[in-house]
C-alpha cells in the first residue's frame, strides 16, 4: 500500500490512541507486524506543546514510518502543527477529524468538525499546502446516524490533497456502542481513488479479513484490541499471508513481552509517572488470563516501578 511517496509493508496499520499509542507502543506493534503505528492525538494549540504530556507526545521514533496525529479546528493553527512536526521528524501527518470525546468536540475538533464541510476542505487544504510530506485523514461515518456524510468528506478530502483515509465504521454519537457498520466504509472505497482504511471492532484474524474482503479497504486499522495483545497484528499477518491460524499465546508466551513492555514504560515516563500509566496495560495483558481483578486491584495498589517488576515476577511464577 502507498501512501503519498511512502510504502508500506504490508495491510496493518495501528490506530492512534489517546493515552495508549506512545512511544512503547508504537514500537512493540511494529515488532509484531504492523507497517504503521500512528502517534497518539497531538493539539494543534501551541500553547499545550511545552506541557510534559505533549513533550511525551512529540514522536521522536527510531523506529518505523514517523506518523503524528493532530487535532485542532483553526486552519492555521493546524498548518503550523504540521510543520513543526515536519520539523522535529514527522513523515506522515494524520488530522483527527474522528475522535468523539467530549473534551475535544467541544473545541469543535475531531468528529465534531463533519458537521462543517467547508470547514473541513479549509483545514484540509492548509495542513496540505503547508508540508512537503503526506497528509493523511481519520474520520467517522458522520456525527449521527441520520447525518452520515463519510463519502462527502472523503471526496472532499481526495479534492484537498489528502493521500489516505482512514474511516471508523460509527458516528460520533454511536461513540463505541454497538457493531462497527462496514457498509459505509465500503461506499468511501468505491467512492475515492486514494486508499481507504477501515477501522473498527476488527478484533480477530478472520474479522481482519472478511472486512478487507467486504469494504475492497486497501487497509486494516487496529485500535482497542490491541490493547494487551499487540501480537495481533503479527497473527492478522500470519492468516492473511497462510490461512493458518497460530496458537493463543500461553502466559509464559507473554511474559518477557510484558516485562519488556512495562520496563519501557516506566524508562519512557520516569519513576513517579511510569508505574501508573504502567497499571493499565498490565490489566489488559492479564485480563484473558486471570479473569478475577484480584491481582489487578493489589498491582494498582502499588507506589513504585520496582514493586510491579518484583509483583509480575510472582504472579507469572505462580499461574
Amino acid at each position: 500500500m502507498q501512501i503519498g511517496h511512502i510504502t508500506l509493508k504490508n495491510q496493518l496499520i495501528s490506530a492512534p490512541m489517546a493515552g495508549v499509542s506512545d512511544k512503547p507502543f508504537r514500537e512493540l506493534c511494529i515488532q509484531f507486524g504492523a507497517a504503521l503505528a500512528v502517534s497518539e492525538m497531538l493539539s494543534s494549540n501551541p500553547e499545550v506543546w511545552r506541557t510534559p504530556k505533549s513533550k511525551h507526545r512529540l514522536i521522536h521514533d527510531d523506529f518505523g514510518i514517523r506518523s503524528v496525529q493532530i487535532a485542532g479546528a483553526c486552519p492555521n493553527e493546524m498548518a503550523i502543527a504540521a510543520q513543526v512536526n515536519r520539523s522535529l521528524g514527522a513523515e506522515i501527518i494524520d488530522i483527527n477529524m474522528g475522535c468523539p470525546a467530549k473534551k475535544v468536540n467541544k473545541k469543535l475538533a475531531g468528529s465534531a468538525l463533519l458537521q462543517y464541510p467547508r470547514l473541513v476542505e479549509n483545514i484540509l487544504s492548509s495542513v496540505v499546502k503547508a508540508v512537503d510530506i503526506p497528509v493523511t485523514l481519520k474520520i467517522r461515518t458522520g456525527w449521527d446516524p441520520l447525518n452520515k456524510n463519510c463519502v462527502e468528506i472523503a471526496k472532499i478530502a481526495e479534492n484537498a490533497g489528502i493521500q489516505a483515509i482512514a474511516v471508523h465504521g460509527r458516528t460520533k454519537t454511536c461513540l463505541f456502542n454497538g457493531n462497527a457498520e462496514y457498509d459505509s466504509i465500503k461506499r468511501v472505497k468505491e467512492a475515492v481513488s486514494i486508499p481507504v482504511i477501515a477501522n473498527g471492532d476488527i478484533n480477530s484474524a478472520q474479522k481482519a479479513k472478511e472486512v478487507l474482503a467486504f469494504t475492497g479497504a486497501d487497509a486494516i486499522m487496529i485500535g482497542r484490541a490491541a490493547q494487551g495483545k499487540p501480537w495481533l497484528f503479527q497473527e492478522i499477518l500470519h492468516y492473511l499471508e497462510t490461512g493458518e491460524q497460530l496458537a493463543p499465546k500461553t502466559l509464559s508466551d507473554i511474559k518477557p513481552i510484558v516485562f519488556s513492555h512495562i520496563k519501557k514504560i516506566h524508562q519512557f515516563y520516569g519513576e513517579e509517572k511510569g508505574f501508573r500509566i504502567a497499571r493499565k496495560h498490565v490489566a489488559w495483558y492479564l485480563a484473558d488470563y486471570s479473569p478475577d481483578d484480584l491481582f489487578r486491584r493489589s498491582f494498582n495498589t502499588l507506589d513504585s516501578a520496582q514493586a510491579q517488576l518484583e509483583a509480575l515476577e510472582v504472579f507469572f511464577e505462580n499461574h
